[in-house]
């Protein structure tokens, strides 16, 4: 039964002071938002932290979530949130260890292929974190246009702009990367954009 309940109808339910709704919105977005972190500061400690700052704060700002709206594109805004005051907060920025980042591919049968995966894990850790986080919100949490506009205070098609030209920092973070030199028009063989 508690699985049919929508993501609205729980945050509803919280919001009305029903704490225990909150533990089925974890269930639902434990992982993705752990995701979302490891993506956006290549730190796991520091990611499951978030996660529970987030929850907390979903529950202590429950009055704030506006009854018909997205429950996930609100959630992730506290997210957001959460993540920069973290960042306020931190005296000395930590340097990202590019190997504390998991792969959420299956296991690869290639050497090359987990090489290649590395090198785009490490391409999307260098971007800056505007554009990282706009490719991990479309990319890798499945945010439409119109949820991340919301997120960001934009139309969608400025997102698909945004996305679009983030996509293009990667490429060329990549090569920059393999010491190459960008080929253009299109993107270079063997190398897949979509980790």
């Amino acid at each position: 039964m508690a699985t049919t309940i929508s993501d609205e109808e729980l945050m509803l339910q919280v919001r009305e002071g029903i704490g225990e709704m909150l533990g089925l919105l974890f269930d639902r977005y434990q992982q993705p938002l752990f995701s979302f972190f490891v993506r956006m500061t290549g730190d796991r400690a520091l990611s499951e932290d978030l996660v529970q700052d987030v929850f907390y704060r979903i529950l202590r700002y429950r009055h704030t979530y506006k009854p018909g709206s997205a429950f996930r594109a609100w959630m992730y805004q506290v997210a957001r949130n959460a993540r920069r005051d973290h960042l306020d907060r931190q005296i000395n920025e930590a340097s990202l260890d590019e190997q504390t980042i998991p792969s959420t591919v299956v296991p690869l049968d290639t050497v090359s292929e987990q090489q290649q995966n590395a090198l785009l894990r490490r391409a999307l850790l260098k971007l800056p974190e505007e554009k990282r986080e706009v490719l991990v919100l479309s990319r890798f949490q499945e945010l439409t246009y119109e949820e991340i506009g919301k997120l960001l205070g934009c139309e969608a098609g400025a997102v698909k702009v945004r996305v679009f030209r983030a996509l293009q920092a990667l490429k060329e973070m990549v090569h920059k990367l393999q010491n190459r030199p960008l080929l253009k028009p299109g993107l270079q063989q063997g190398v897949r954009y979509d980790m």
